[in-house]
């Protein structure tokens, strides 16, 4: 079973990042797998969860993947058209091997492998949820060191999304070249 979902979406600075994992429910056994009983949306799991989640689908999935998408390449193209063709390509990196994709929420179009489109699918598919943890980790982890280069943002702590200090620091300082000039928000005005 492979599962395919993205962090980022709603970010004002920094990438989008899409995941896919591949399970083999049938060579899922012993203890290692325990902390995959815990598996939801990542939204919905406190970071240092994550992190354990992260490492436990790491080690017993099958196969991962992992693809990033800049904010400029958003900006060029879209937001929805690069979700889509980054679940596209994750599922692709995942099939034939997989008996079923499923993706939260999306229809991909007929150049996907086939698939199924679950609603809330990252509460409801483990799948899901695996590759919903595992996107949302790394786009955690690259904003962070994002951090190290852009020390005015704050992406330390919001990692991107817009808060009441990251709106003061676009004001105050224009938006870095990790901030998505399609989006319309407010901070963008007086910057």
């Amino acid at each position: 079973m492979a599962g395919a979902d993205e962090a980022g979406r709603g970010s004002l600075a920094g990438p989008l990042v899409v995941a896919g994992v591949l399970f083999d429910y049938e060579t899922l056994r012993g203890p290692c797998v325990r902390p995959l009983a815990t598996l939801n949306d990542s939204k919905q799991v406190s970071p240092a969860e994550r992190e354990v989640l992260f490492e436990t689908v790491m080690v017993c999935a099958s196969r991962v993947s992992v693809r990033v998408v800049s904010a400029f390449e958003i900006d060029r193209s879209g937001l929805h058209r690069c979700n889509l063709a980054g679940l596209r390509a994750v599922l692709g990196d995942l099939h034939p091997t997989a008996d079923a994709c499923l993706v939260d929420g999306f229809r991909l179009g007929p150049t996907a492998p086939p698939h199924r489109a679950v609603v809330d699918g990252d509460a409801r598919s483990a799948a899901i949820a695996a590759a919903s943890i595992v996107a949302k980790v790394v786009r955690d982890r690259v904003m962070r060191r994002f951090d190290a280069l852009y020390p005015r943002y704050g992406f330390v702590s919001h990692v991107g999304y817009i808060t009441p200090a990251h709106t003061e620091a676009v004001r105050a300082f224009g938006p870095s070249e990790l901030h998505r000039r399609s989006f319309q928000a407010a901070c963008y005005e007086a910057a």
